[in-house]
């Protein structure tokens, strides 16, 4: 195994290198993403509340697959061409978004009501109310499960493999078709996945703990 990984180390690199940020690029966008659409579903505005609904339903039930492969293959042969990274980080970042969206609308709905109120009534605008006082509990509350979605997109973005968007998983079975070891091939690719993923579990973990959530 570590032959195959020092004759390949290029490869594997490369890959992870790719993962690490198509995966922090999904991670930032789908989490501000999923953040406005969990409070326009809270919103008091029927077209707003009813449109983010809609989002978050339909892109929660359809598979991540089909939802990059419409960038990838679909919106080419209309003229917007996304590279197999592009459509693999767009879609990443779309499935996930509406995943953070119920996460942490949940949370903002465990908060007292009377806290907004309490905001508005004390001078704060809706949205230094939202800033200041409900979001931070809401992210406080909803930790464990948001962690549990940041480490699941580290793993969905793997779906960048089936579009050749050159990140770990779409390496490994580059250096498992060209050397026929595939066993220890994946293997490695495993142990990188756990590089990324354990590490994030222990810092929401610490970050459960610390805030007594």
């Amino acid at each position: 195994m570590l032959e195959l990984f020092q004759n390949n180390s290029s490869l594997f690199l490369e890959g992870f290198k790719i993962t690490i940020f198509s995966s922090l690029l999904a991670l930032f966008f789908s989490l501000v993403i999923g953040t406005l659409m969990a409070i326009f579903q809270l919103s008091s505005n029927k077209i707003v509340k009813g449109l983010a609904k809609a989002y978050v339903e339909f892109f929660r039930n359809i598979p991540l697959l089909i939802i990059v492969m419409f960038f990838y293959v679909v919106l080419p042969l209309y003229g917007l061409a996304f590279t197999g990274f592009q459509a693999g980080t767009i879609g990443s970042t779309i499935y996930t978004s509406a995943f953070i969206a119920e996460t942490v609308r949940s949370g903002i709905q465990t908060v007292p009501t009377g806290q907004m109120e309490a905001a508005l009534s004390s001078g704060f605008t809706y949205v230094q109310s939202l800033q200041y006082i409900i979001l931070p509990q809401a992210f406080k509350i909803v930790i464990p499960p948001l962690g549990g979605q940041f480490i699941n997109l580290i793993k969905n973005s793997s779906i960048l493999a089936m579009v050749a968007g050159l990140d770990l998983m779409y390496q490994g079975d580059l250096v498992a078709s060209t050397t026929f070891i595939t066993f220890d091939t994946y293997i490695i690719v495993g142990i990188f996945y756990l590089i990324l993923t354990l590490p994030l579990s222990y810092l929401m973990s610490h970050l459960e703990k610390s805030w007594d959530v």
